[in-house]
């Protein structure tokens, strides 16, 4: 759906003011595994995570009028921070709508970078429901935090960023939310080598996306069990469950206690502060749900490091 130029204008807009994060190596997980692992570093990325990237891309974008308007979104906590941080650099008016339990970090975070935050429901479609309502009530132009073209190639900034970095790699490891993320990476990889693995990575206790793919359409969660923010979403976008069915290899899914296990591992062992969604991809490897050949080259996204520490409390370190 989005082609090789298009990413590249992307990274001039998103370049200018977002990090190029490096490829970290990690020996233990590297013996541990029996592959060749690096490290997406996400988490030095400009408000902790990668969601900076699609509102970099998108605002400059917009139309004089839908500016002068104002921008609104819903989420979960680093899609809040994103469009905040880039509202303010292009000058805009932003308002949050988050879940009435989104990360009190997150939610700081977000006014701290200038927007307008509003609480409201207990998971992110709720809060969207809200958004959208504040949206056809006072004209502000909307910011999905997944579902968007021009959101989900500023996030496919970071595919480029990972081949330039290790054109060797083989297989690459997304976590999945709305699927925006994945989404754009997928895309962008398999325009510089078609051959790449791009494996997804889900909650068990909320599989919106495998649940879809599997069904070949879309499907709606009558419940989503997993705790961690970044995953918890119900249905994914029509975008991106299109664009996973083309361009994604695999997904797995594993419970959030595993994933959690991950992060604690990621932190006592790499030294690096990673949320829920950024540990399911090491937190699957640990595991041995990525099937490749020994010595295969693998990149595992660390999507960000704004965590919950109240998640912390009653985990047990491994």
């Amino acid at each position: 759906m989005i082609g090789i130029d298009a990413f590249e204008q992307a990274r001039k807009r998103v370049s200018a003011h977002a990090y190029h994060t490096p490829l970290l190596t990690s020996r233990l997980l590297s013996e541990r595994t029996g592959f060749d692992i690096r490290l997406k570093a996400e988490i030095f990325q400009r408000t902790g995570s990668y969601k900076i990237r699609g509102p970099l891309n998108k605002l400059p974008q917009l139309s004089e009028e839908e500016k002068r308007r104002g921008v609104i979104c819903s989420s979960a906590g680093n899609h809040a921070q994103g469009v905040a941080l880039a509202a303010a650099i292009y000058g805009i008016r932003a308002i949050v709508v988050m879940a009435s339990n989104a990360t009190p970090s997150k939610v700081a975070a977000t006014r701290a970078y200038g927007a307008e935050v509003v609480l409201h429901g207990a998971i992110w479609d709720e809060a969207n429901a809200k958004m959208l309502e504040m949206a056809r009530e006072h004209g502000y132009t909307i910011v999905h935090p997944f579902d968007d073209l021009q959101l989900i190639t500023g996030q496919g900034t970071m595919g480029l960023e990972i081949y330039d970095d290790f054109p060797q790699a083989d297989i690459v490891l997304v976590p999945i939310g709305g699927g925006g993320l994945i989404s754009g990476v997928s895309m962008a990889l398999k325009a510089r080598n078609p051959k790449i693995r791009i494996i997804g990575i889900e909650s068990s206790d909320g599989p919106a996306m495998k649940r879809s793919v599997e069904a070949g359409h879309l499907v709606t969660l009558d419940a989503v069990d997993t705790i961690i923010d970044g995953l918890r979403v119900r249905r994914v976008g029509e975008n991106t469950f299109r664009a996973v069915r083309e361009f994604v290899d695999e997904i797995v899914t594993l419970p959030d206690d595993l994933i959690f296990d991950g992060m604690l591992w990621i932190m006592s062992h790499c030294k690096l502060v990673v949320e829920g969604a950024a540990a399911a991809g090491v937190a699957a490897l640990l595991n041995g749900l990525i099937k490749a050949p020994p010595g295969s080259k693998v990149v595992s996204v660390l999507s960000g490091g704004n965590v919950n520490l109240d998640q912390l409390r009653g985990l047990k370190w491994n």
